[in-house]
């Protein structure tokens, strides 16, 4: 078995929100490979199925920007080191002119985002204006990312939560009145609320639903009761546990969060039959604030230690 350290013990436990010792015997049985490490412990019923990236750490806000027809629109992430910054008016201000560009924006990724003109100051680039700003607010910043959707046979709407913490693009297939924006509208503060991962369970590949599946499998095998259960019995507890979790991360088949007697398919719907058109979600894009960085724990590498004995 590998050695363990300290840290990639510590590094574990933040990732999984596993115990110290399950961290330590999860990494000696993989020999130290992080990523068989989380799949042990998975399989041992002890971590959630959450990744690095499912983790809350860095401050900041995320912000949108929707053209007034509903047709084009942006959503930002831009971090900060401390919340007191996140909530100046100056920063705040600064992020909503970094949606308005990037609802302009050709630009295919970050890199080539920071490097075009700032638009309102085209002597120089979004990268520059974004020193400026870090020089006038006294603090580092980052425009981590970006994306921007341009409606096609549709409108696309958003939302924002808990001033900035979460922003939501979603784009709707359908005709836009004031009855299917409130819906979409809606369908974002779902998205918001429940964080789906898939818009429907067509978007899933199949490699992914065999692997859940053989992660169940272990769970129920590492149960010395369950384990007992007929083959026959195994494979349906499978089934039913995949289609439970299928449902959880899939906008169309999630209970609606406004009314707990219809999925989002439903009241999708019935919005649509009440306007005589059609009407479905093609896509949406959901941030939130500071996802997959991971915060620094203070001492934290100390208690890691001393728990294992180092």
């Amino acid at each position: 078995m590998a050695e363990v350290s300290a840290k990639d013990a510590m590094k574990l436990r933040q990732m999984t929100g596993a115990g110290v010792m399950d961290c330590k015997k999860a990494l000696a049985e993989s020999d130290g490979d992080m990523d068989k490490a989380v799949e042990f412990l998975r399989e041992k019923g002890l971590a959630k199925a959450a990744k690095k990236a499912d983790r809350i750490a860095a401050e900041g806000i995320c912000d949108t920007n929707v053209s007034a027809d509903n047709q084009v629109a942006s959503i930002v992430e831009v971090n900060s080191e401390t919340d007191f910054v996140a909530k100046n008016e100056k920063f705040r201000g600064y992020v909503a002119a970094v949606a308005a560009q990037a609802a302009k924006t050709d630009a295919a990724d970050i890199d080539a985002f920071l490097a075009e003109a700032w638009e309102l100051d085209p002597s120089k680039t979004v990268k520059e204006e974004l020193a400026s700003q870090i020089a006038v607010i006294g603090e580092n910043m980052n425009i981590r990312r970006f994306a921007k959707f341009v409606a096609e046979n549709g409108f696309v709407e958003s939302y924002i939560h808990a001033n900035g913490r979460i922003a939501i693009l979603v784009e709707f297939e359908g005709a836009c009145t004031d009855a299917t924006k409130v819906c979409a509208k809606d369908v974002a503060m779902q998205i918001a609320a429940m964080n789906p991962k898939y818009v429907h369970q067509g978007e899933i590949s199949a490699d992914y639903i065999a692997h859940e599946k053989e992660i169940l499998k272990a769970q129920i095998m590492n149960d010395p009761k369950e384990s007992q259960k007929p083959e026959k019995v195994i494979d349906g507890m499978i089934n039913g546990r995949i289609n439970k979790q299928l449902k959880e991360i899939c906008l169309v088949d999630q209970i609606y969060v406004k009314d707990g007697e219809m999925t989002v398919a439903k009241y999708i719907e019935s919005v649509a039959k009440a306007e005589g058109c059609a009407l479905a979600v093609k896509r949406f894009v959901r941030f939130e604030t500071g996802e997959g960085i991971e915060k620094k724990e203070e001492n934290f590498a100390e208690e890691v230690a001393k728990q294992m004995g180092m």
